[in-house]
């Protein structure tokens, strides 16, 4: 393979890393995509291994050079600009994606989105897939993670699974949008209530701009997800804007649709164990990077909107000698 096709040769769903730097500068050298740091005495160059990257968040205080930005475009690695901590909206701004322009994107998966995504019809039963393999995944990671069960959460199964039963009927019998958008709301308050009761924390109220350690971690963890889910639908080349429940006009609404996947599953749950054991930011960010990869939450997310594009189409596309299966990423 040529230098290029080595540097694709790992598909985004499988790969493992996602970088936030900080007070650093990113550069090629010697044909490597590295960051500097500079210490007191000496600097420090460490690899970055994009061929095995998803994306690169470049928080406070950091630079990257043309050579190096050229490297992670060819990796096909989403490369964005962050504030302190990942969590940019959180400081008023917006992470800022630049998307590789080196090749084009796969046309099957967009082609097979919008094929349902003007039919309301359609598009509301799609919201409904999504939000039944939210519940199902919910249910998995909650029970079944073995950090969870030694928190506790395996004390909430009865009121878990009854809660979940009840959203699954009501996504069964939403008629529109909005319900589900209603009904999601009252699933997460409860989930908010069992996570607090696992972990003894009182007087919490969901604040976007509190200042207590488990809203912050709700915040900085959901916005780790919107980068998956951002990375997922570039990779795809799914337009952002064509959501199937957050509406037609919030910027970035098939991201949160996406990200919704898995935020109550992972993020929620070890926002309220980090916040009781008060962990700094930089620990909960671990913890939540390392469930993340524990689960396959990306390649979940991959999979997801993969089944949901390709059962739209009603023919078989071909398969081209050395080329992957409908279905492989680019």
């Amino acid at each position: 393979m040529d230098q290029l096709s080595d540097l694709k040769a790992i598909l985004h769903s499988k790969r493992a890393n996602i970088y936030l730097l900080e007070h650093c500068r990113v550069m090629q050298k010697e044909g490597r995509v590295l960051y500097l740091t500079e210490a007191k005495d000496e600097n420090h160059y460490w690899n970055i291994p994009i061929a095995n990257t998803t994306c690169i968040l470049l928080g406070t205080g950091t630079s990257i050079t043309q050579a190096a930005m050229r490297m992670l475009a060819q990796a096909g690695v989403l490369v964005g600009f962050c504030g302190g901590g990942g969590t940019p909206l959180l400081m008023a701004t917006e992470i800022e994606w630049m998307s590789p322009q080196s090749e084009y994107r796969p046309t099957e998966y967009v082609q097979g989105w919008l094929s349902f995504w003007f039919n309301e019809e359609k598009r509301l039963q799609v919201a409904k897939e999504f939000q039944q393999s939210r519940t199902q995944f919910i249910e998995r990671i909650w029970l079944k993670d073995k950090d969870l069960q030694a928190e506790g959460f395996a004390s909430q199964s009865e009121s878990l699974k009854s809660a979940l039963q009840r959203y699954g009927q009501q996504i069964d019998n939403a008629n529109k949008v909005g319900d589900l958008l209603m009904h999601e709301a009252s699933l997460t308050k409860q989930l908010y209530k069992l996570a607090t009761q696992t972990t003894e924390i009182t007087d919490f109220s969901r604040q976007h701009d509190g200042q207590d350690l488990a809203n912050a971690f709700l915040n900085h963890g959901n916005y780790l997800a919107y980068g998956l889910a951002a990375t997922t639908l570039w990779v795809l080349g799914i337009p952002h804007g064509f959501a199937v429940m957050h509406g037609k006009t919030r910027r970035g609404a098939l991201v949160f649709d996406v990200a919704d996947l898995v935020k109550d599953a992972i993020v929620l749950p070890w926002a309220f164990v980090c916040a009781k054991e008060k962990t700094t930011e930089q620990e909960f960010r671990q913890q939540l990077l390392q469930k993340f990869t524990d689960h396959n939450v990306l390649e979940f997310m991959f999979n997801q909107v993969k089944q949901v594009s390709l059962q739209s189409l009603q023919f078989t596309l071909p398969v081209k000698e050395g080329k992957g299966k409908v279905g492989s990423e680019a």
